[in-house]
């Protein structure tokens, strides 16, 4: 629809301009029709009320009872129907999922790294589509600019297709492929006059573009949109997996809530992150025992002084498959976006940078790095919400900028486990004040509580990555 609007808004005036050119053309009504058009339409406008043949409420209430309108409503309806009814199915699915795993907690790890990594792979996918689709629907506005620019050329052709006799039909002024199929068509049996092959032999090359980049756009977002429907799904049966862990969490322990209600309260005692850390270690029941387990449990079995990193694939494991310190190289960043922020870079308020920041998508999955224990799951001062986790031989690792941590103080998490969902803004303070138009996630792991480099523990490439 947009195309017949734009080239019909020209046309009235541009067919003038080819009629003095090419005097001996006679338009076929089809096109004189479909250039009248605008002008019927801005004439109705001047017509007083009383003339015109029925008042606007009628006219409303007749478009809206048109058998065209009344088929839309009825797939609109229908898409309703469906969704509703594929959301039901996954529901009950969901249960049954869930019911059969019991308190496997083995079972609900797996089923919890797996569907986060699913969630991580599509929002990849989309963030890849997205980038593709925007040079190319910028190259699209760019021809169809050049083309809207170029009317009297148009025209001219048209009025030479006329001349050799050719019947245009409406679709030719509405359909770039039927446009350059008529004109390819013209040029082969030579009815564009010799003075006008070269910018005719142009404007079909335009048009052939415009033609394959509609296809191209067409392709690509019927894929995003699969894309976006398989992720609605993966995240709902993402947060039912969440929802159950937490749950059986909770059983396990009575006193989760009191302790996160303590916790919440020494935070607001500390001064600063390593303030925090060992007070969370020393006054908080869960996390001492969290950082006592992390203490007493050793370094974890190499083999041939090597990591085994045939122990990440044991989803009941309760301590590290893998050395911190051994680990280099092989870490995936707890989310997918763009570093923005380096590790000893300026901080944007006069200090260094202790960490890294990751420009995300908006409700984007946040999963762990390595695994390890909870030694703090909360608000704190300027960071917003932070995670802390204790992953033995003296190393923490730091998450914060979150909107929502869906695990607990004193909790065990695997690497690949979702801990946490990105909000729409940015909710550490010093990257506020760049008016950052995403969120954030900062991230920064510390050695016996000094801020370390953690450039040398993440993966260069896909293929090296760990997966839990």
């Amino acid at each position: 629809m947009q195309h017949r609007q734009d080239i019909a808004s020209y046309l009235p005036s541009a067919l003038g301009a080819a009629r003095r050119r090419w005097l001996p053309v006679t338009l076929p009504l089809s096109i004189v029709l479909f250039a009248a058009a605008p002008l019927a339409a801005v004439h109705a406008q001047a017509t007083p009320p009383a003339q015109q043949s029925a008042p606007p409420a009628q006219q409303a209430a007749t478009a809206e009872t048109s058998p065209d309108a009344i088929k839309q409503r009825e797939q609109e309806l229908e898409a309703a129907r469906e969704q509703q009814r594929k959301a039901t199915e996954l529901q009950e699915k969901l249960k049954a999922d869930i019911a059969a795993m019991g308190q496997d907690r083995s079972k609900l790890n797996q089923q919890l790294i797996d569907i986060a990594g699913q969630v991580r792979g599509v929002e990849t996918r989309i963030a890849d589509a997205e980038a593709r689709l925007q040079p190319l629907d910028g190259r699209e506005r760019e021809i169809r600019s050049s083309l809207d620019s170029r009317r009297s050329e148009v025209i001219e052709v048209l009025a030479a297709l006329q001349r050799a006799g050719r019947r245009t039909p409406p679709a030719l002024l509405v359909r770039p492929e039927d446009a350059l199929q008529s004109l390819r068509t013209a040029m082969l049996l030579g009815a564009v006059v010799p003075e006008l092959r070269v910018r005719a032999e142009k404007l079909a090359a335009d048009l052939g573009e415009l033609v394959a980049l509609r296809k191209t756009i067409s392709t690509e977002r019927d894929a995003l949109a699969a894309d976006r429907d398989k992720l609605r799904e993966d995240q709902t049966r993402l947060a039912a997996l969440v929802d159950e862990r937490q749950r059986q969490q909770s059983a396990a322990e009575k006193d989760m809530e009191a302790e996160g209600a303590r916790a919440i309260a020494l935070s607001k005692q500390a001064d600063n992150l390593q303030s925090l850390i060992a007070k969370m270690e020393q006054d908080l029941k869960s996390a001492a025992k969290a950082a006592a387990t992390a203490s007493l449990q050793g370094a974890p079995a190499t083999v041939n002084g090597k990591p085994n990193l045939g122990a990440l694939k044991d989803p009941a494991r309760m301590s590290p498959a893998v050395a911190f310190a051994s680990a280099k190289g092989l870490f995936a960043y707890p989310v997918n976006g763009t570093k923005i922020r380096e590790f000893g870079g300026s901080d944007s308020a006069g200090g260094v940078q202790k960490g890294i920041s990751l420009a995300a998508k908006p409700g984007a999955q946040v999963t762990t790095p390595c695994d390890g224990w909870v030694v703090y799951a909360g608000p704190f001062r300027s960071y917003g919400q932070l995670l802390i986790l204790n992953a033995g031989g003296g190393y923490h690792v730091l998450i914060a900028g979150m909107e929502r941590i869906s695990v607990n103080i004193g909790q065990f998490v695997l690497t690949g486990e979702p801990v946490a969902t990105m909000g729409s803004t940015s909710q550490v303070a010093s990257i506020l004040a760049t008016n950052a138009s995403q969120p954030v996630l900062y991230v920064e792991f510390r050695k016996d509580g000094t801020p370390i480099d953690p450039g040398p523990w993440w993966a260069t490439n896909e293929g090296e990555k760990v997966r839990g």
